[in-house]
């Protein structure tokens, strides 16, 4: 099943590249569970995602809020055809989201979109935030998701490499080089806004307006490639 990893972005014109496939994997008209943390807001960011992906394909979206401190009851997937992981503070998005989602995707797999936090929570090693690395500055202070040094805590293992994204908005590419050369991951994939990696197995393909950078440890240090909409990478394993 491929896994769909958004870096993030609004901008209308990517919709059907960002989210097409994913919602034609999963069937005509599907049920569409948007999974996201309600930090007040919540009606609101349900007619957004609602409104987003019926812009793109007829589809049944459907909002499932998880409080703040809460934790996410998968029950209440077993009717939809496909799940969509939204954004939001990436660190309680893993606190609430991964353990209960990766149990139920691995008794019951289905296409899975990651937004923003739902693309970093998708990797086996999700890299959640912070800017510093033993004290050094590597990303901006404002991307650091309330966490001071750079943190890799379990995700969902729908995919062996690790995820940062909003790459050139934000300036985090070096957070995730960072966290390579430190071998807090092998591999690494940053993502730019209104851009989408579809990942199949140890083989990707880069979608959207943006661009992917892949991060790897080698030999003679990290290296880091970047590639554009329709280029496929192979992608590496993570410990």
């Amino acid at each position: 099943m491929t896994v769909h990893l958004i870096g993030g972005g609004w901008n209308e014109a990517a919709y059907g590249q960002v989210y097409g496939p994913f919602l034609a994997q999963a069937g005509p008209d599907p049920a569409v569970a948007c999974i996201y943390l309600d930090e007040g807001d919540g009606p609101e960011q349900a007619a957004r995602w609602a409104d987003a992906l019926r812009r793109t394909a007829p589809c049944r979206p459907e909002a499932v809020l998880v409080p703040i401190g809460g934790s996410l009851d998968a029950s209440v997937l077993d009717s939809v055809d496909a799940v969509l992981v939204c954004g939001g503070l990436t660190p309680a998005y893993q606190d609430a989201i991964a353990e209960p989602l990766a149990a139920y995707l691995a008794r019951r797999p289905l296409p899975y979109a990651g937004f923003s936090a739902g693309a970093v929570i998708a990797a086996r090693r999700a890299l959640v935030g912070g800017w510093l690395s033993d004290g050094v500055r590597v990303c901006p202070e404002e991307t650091a998701e309330d966490l001071e040094e750079i943190e890799v805590r379990p995700g969902l293992g729908l995919v062996e490499v690790t995820v940062d994204v909003h790459a050139a908005q934000w300036g985090t590419l070096p957070r995730l080089i960072e966290a390579v050369a430190r071998d807090l991951t092998t591999s690494g994939v940053a993502i730019d806004e209104d851009t989408v990696l579809a990942v199949d197995g140890t083989e990707a393909e880069v979608r959207g307006l943006g661009r992917v950078h892949l991060v790897r440890a080698g030999v003679q240090g990290v290296t880091v490639r970047a590639y554009r909409a329709g280029e496929r990478l192979r992608l590496g394993q993570v410990r």
